[in-house]
């Protein structure tokens, strides 16, 4: 049997952030909801927790997608709410997130803003809006801010993302390109 470890990730929309670690071929399962750290950042903020297999996909990539699906490098007024973080479980998760995140600056003009802070506590978000993505496809926040994220994904890391998931959007491109030439 194949051990399945967590991490949680915050920066944007929490639907945002569920339906990019959903594509992904290793993630088991991604928890929505708020997570709190300690201290200052002892709030809630929207995020989500990723159950996954270091085997199938290894934390350096986790994290590099999340750099580049969320505004990684802006310091912006929503911060309280969508705050830019790894929470880790562990002091040797610490240690290599924040070495992952440094080594990843070098490919940022600014600089990253996101946090690595000890997870605290999670509370989960309604029944109703988990699994937003999933059966919402075709509304406007899914295809405004949704699709942008996951169209990313195909594209820079197609290699761990999962084309089950993604089939429709596969599709779309392919019918696009078609008649554009």
């Amino acid at each position: 049997m194949k051990f399945v470890e967590k991490i949680a990730f915050g920066g944007g929309c929490h639907w945002c952030t569920e339906a990019v670690f959903q594509a992904l071929i290793g993630v088991q399962k991604v928890e929505q909801g708020y997570v709190a750290s300690t201290g200052k950042n002892s709030g809630f903020s929207e995020a989500v927790i990723v159950h996954f297999n270091a085997d199938d996909i290894l934390l350096n990539v986790l994290i590099e997608i999340h750099l580049y699906t969320h505004k990684s490098t802006s310091n912006h007024s929503r911060r309280d709410k969508y705050r830019s973080a790894v929470y880790f479980y562990s002091e040797a998760q610490k240690l290599q997130t924040w070495q992952i995140i440094e080594s990843f600056q070098i490919d940022f003009n600014d600089k990253l803003i996101t946090q690595v802070l000890p997870f605290s506590e999670f509370k989960a978000s309604r029944e109703d809006i988990q699994n937003y993505y999933q059966k919402n496809p075709e509304k406007p926040f899914c295809e405004t801010f949704i699709n942008p994220k996951l169209q990313l994904l195909l594209k820079q890391f197609s290699a761990y993302t999962n084309p089950n998931t993604l089939k429709h959007l596969i599709r779309n491109e392919k019918h696009q390109a078609r008649y554009s030439e």
